[in-house]
């Protein structure tokens, strides 16, 4: 791979940071605005844990357009900025309606991001090298939300009544520093092809990221096959022939989010507490979770393109049902704290490895160019639905009903990822876009 590839993918990925820290900077602030603004579950749920979500769910089903009409350089420098505002206005906020504006701005940022940079880094790279290129943006995802962890752990007491809003506004500095560094990526070469009919300007770029002529001449003549093909082709990505993406991309990202990912990472403290940690003790112990998240994030990169996107997914749902299952037991007969801690720890590491490192490179690889975007978006919007329900419902979930229920009910659901995988996932890895194209779209 030449350097300035793994530059242009490396710095894209950052969004991926963003999004990671966007997304679990909120657990930290989450008790201190529950006993500030003394709000029912139901709103809180709402309105302060899970606007962000909704925000993600508009910015993943609207991202499709800017994606393609702007281009996903031009998108994703305007992700910086959503951040970027998004971090000043919740750490200013005076109530909880300005905050959740501000959630819902910052959200909107996750969701395009989610659906620009996956579609970027596949559009930038070759069939060998995807996988381990496309996973960069959940390592910094995972990377963003051990920081986040860390982060809300250090500043505590730092402002006393005001630590949340140090929490939050923090963001706004990386935030800033990406959107600088993303303007000096270059165009995706695809895009350049399917939508600008810039054949010159592709060329120009594969050539400076192809680690030789002979590649880049060999991925521009497939992009033109490809785009002579398929440029009279005005379907939409739900005409019948994309049905097969559009089931696997669904069912990936249902998956993903009913595995409870997301209710972990956003209740972590609280479940923590539950499980019988102390509050300062509760913080901590969720930098576990964010350092266990990046490490086995990291085995699922170097395996990536080694074992296939199936193999791993086999893998993390064989880990989900173990570890599920016995959290849902430590809960049930109250075994000890650490007890608990340990199978916790397993979900996260079998999420890292698993359905982490595999669901946004998947998503992107399984649509054709000319309606990736929208595809990533159907897949993505898919994700962000069920992420926001369920930590919609998280508050009153965790309240409600004893915390086995909770685990049970995402394991079982994980039974069915594995059959999921089992009889329907195809492995993607080695194959180019163009070819798999050919192989889904029949």
């Amino acid at each position: 791979m030449s350097k300035k590839l793994i530059m242009a993918s490396l710095t894209a990925s950052l969004a991926g940071f963003l999004f990671g820290f966007d997304t679990v900077v909120i657990s930290g602030a989450n008790l201190p605005l529950k006993e500030l603004w003394n709000t029912s579950e139901w709103f809180h749920g709402t309105f302060i844990m899970s606007m962000a979500l909704w925000g993600t769910v508009v910015g993943a089903m609207l991202a499709g357009i800017p994606t393609d009409r702007l281009g996903r350089k031009t998108t994703l420098i305007w992700v910086g900025v959503l951040y970027f505002v998004s971090a000043l206005g919740s750490g200013l906020a005076l109530d909880p309606y300005w905050f959740s504006f501000f959630r819902f701005i910052g959200g909107l940022g996750v969701g395009v991001s989610s659906i620009a940079v996956p579609t970027y880094i596949s559009e930038i790279s070759s069939a060998s090298n995807r996988g381990r290129l496309g996973i960069l943006y959940q390592f910094n995802l995972v990377f963003g939300i051990l920081i986040a962890f860390i982060s809300n752990y250090l500043l505590q007491g730092v402002g006393g009544d005001n630590d949340w809003r140090w929490m939050l506004g923090i963001e706004a500095l990386p935030a800033f520093i990406y959107t600088l560094m993303v303007l000096g990526v270059p165009k995706s070469p695809r895009w350049l092809i399917t939508h600008r009919n810039d054949y010159v300007g592709a060329e120009k770029v594969l050539k400076e990221l192809s680690s030789s002529e002979a590649e880049a001449s060999a991925m521009l003549k497939a992009i033109e096959e490809d785009h002579r093909k398929t440029k009279d082709d005005k379907s939409s990505v739900f005409s019948a022939k994309y049905k097969r993406s559009l089931i696997l991309a669904f069912l990936i990202a249902f998956f993903n989010q009913l595995s409870g990912i997301n209710f972990i990472l956003y209740y972590a403290p609280e479940i923590l507490q539950k499980a019988g940690f102390g509050s300062s003790d509760s913080l901590l112990s969720s930098i576990s979770i964010g350092i266990v998240n990046l490490a086995f994030t990291f085995v699922g990169m170097v395996l990536i393109d080694k074992a296939g996107r199936k193999q791993l997914m086999y893998i993390g749902s064989i880990g989900y049902i173990t570890s599920l299952f016995m959290v849902a037991y430590g809960f049930y007969v109250e075994s000890s704290a650490i007890f608990k801690l340990i199978f916790i720890l397993t979900f996260i590491a079998s999420h890292a490895i698993g359905q982490g490192s595999v669901i946004w490179i998947f998503i992107s690889e399984i649509f054709p160019n000319r309606v990736r975007a929208y595809g990533q978006a159907w897949g993505s919007g898919t994700h962000w639905v069920f992420a926001a329900l369920i930590t919609l419902f998280g508050a009153v979930l965790i309240n409600t009903f004893a915390p086995w229920v909770a685990f049970v009910f995402f394991g079982c659901f994980m039974v069915l990822q594995l059959l999921y995988t089992h009889f329907m996932m195809p492995e993607t890895k080695g194959k180019s876009l163009e070819d798999l194209e050919d192989l889904l779209s029949k």
